[in-house]
């Protein structure tokens, strides 16, 4: 299953936004322009510009309107993914070096910063001081969630809940903005655009583990980077946290060091490959999926709702 038949009536919108994302990162500077043209034209989902649109069919939708605010936000993702790669000392992105990787860190830094900027700039069109709050205590979390997961690199002694925590914030809050921000900006009710939210969150909660089970599961190819990345990295996610109930196992997992080689995760790999981990981090990701269906189930009833119940299946057979 592919994810762009899921919405194809947005494409006309999706293409005005792709427009609209190369003339935001329009600079006097030919090196940030050059930069940040190359990260966006490796392309990527644009989830939370879909969640945007499609959550703004559920009131009145302002086309116009609609793409400042789903430009925005996917700016804010941008920016948070190039300082990510900066963090994690990251070489690739969706199978092309990264902006640190191709210039520097200090340019990677500032790059981020610009987009961060612009996307506050476009952000100023949209004259809504709830959708105002919502981005920047969402920005704010953002923040947080980044500082935790430096704090917790190769803390292998960290409980699931901190790990909960950490991709809320990394990851299913700004997913869930996107889509109470794309209601807002369509005036939809209060009680509509707080259950778009929580679907948002489920969703994104959903899609996070997926990426980090996929971290172990899918090829360099499907990755655009080795498989076992954010373990050599110091990330510790579900699958890995999972598989520490195996005190042997642990023993061998907190050898694991930066600047180690590649190869000497092979065994550590395979055995979070095979010992269950995978199996039960799909069952924690089901459970927020049918979650996210059954908010679907109070909202109205129209192509959006469809769509946005197709995604969420999506994202659950991702090579599952």
């Amino acid at each position: 299953m592919k994810l762009m038949p899921l919405y194809s009536f947005l494409q006309g919108d999706l293409s005005k936004i792709e427009k609209a994302l190369e003339q935001a990162v329009q600079s006097r500077s030919s090196l940030i322009e050059e930069s940040s043209l190359h990260l966006l034209q490796a392309g990527g989902k644009r989830i939370r510009p879909v969640f945007v649109l499609l959550s703004g069919q559920f009131g009145s939708y302002n086309s116009e309107k609609m793409r400042n605010a789903a430009v925005a936000l996917e700016m804010i993702h941008m920016a948070s993914l190039v300082h990510d790669d900066v963090i994690d000392e990251a070489h690739v992105r969706r199978g092309r070096p990264t902006i640190k990787a191709k210039w520097d860190n200090r340019v990677a830094m500032y790059v981020g910063d610009y987009m961060f900027a612009r996307s506050l700039d476009i952000y100023t069109l949209i004259n809504d001081p709830l959708a105002h709050k919502i981005l920047a205590n969402t920005m704010v979390e953002l923040v947080v969630g980044e500082i935790k997961q430096i704090e917790a690199k190769y803390r292998f002694d960290q409980h699931l809940k901190d790990y909960f925590r950490r991709i809320k914030r990394k990851t299913a809050l700004l997913i869930a903005a996107s889509c109470q921000i794309g209601a807002i900006v369509g005036n939809v009710e209060p009680d509509i655009h707080r259950k778009l939210y929580r679907f948002g969150y489920y969703v994104g909660m959903a899609y996070q583990i997926t990426d980090d089970i996929l971290d172990f599961t899918g090829t360099e190819e499907q990755l655009g980077k080795p498989a076992g990345g954010d373990l050599l990295q110091g990330n510790i996610t579900l699958p890995v946290l999972l598989a520490t109930k195996d005190q042997n196992f642990r023993s061998k997992l907190e050898r694991v060091h930066e600047g180690m080689d590649p190869s000497e995760l092979n065994d550590i790999i395979t055995y979070i490959q095979t010992n269950g981990s995978i199996e039960k981090s799909w069952e924690i990701s089901n459970r927020y999926l049918q979650k996210a269906l059954q908010v679907l189930d109070e909202l109205p009833k129209n192509k959006a709702n469809k769509a946005l119940r197709n995604i969420a299946l999506y994202i659950g057979k991702r090579d599952h």
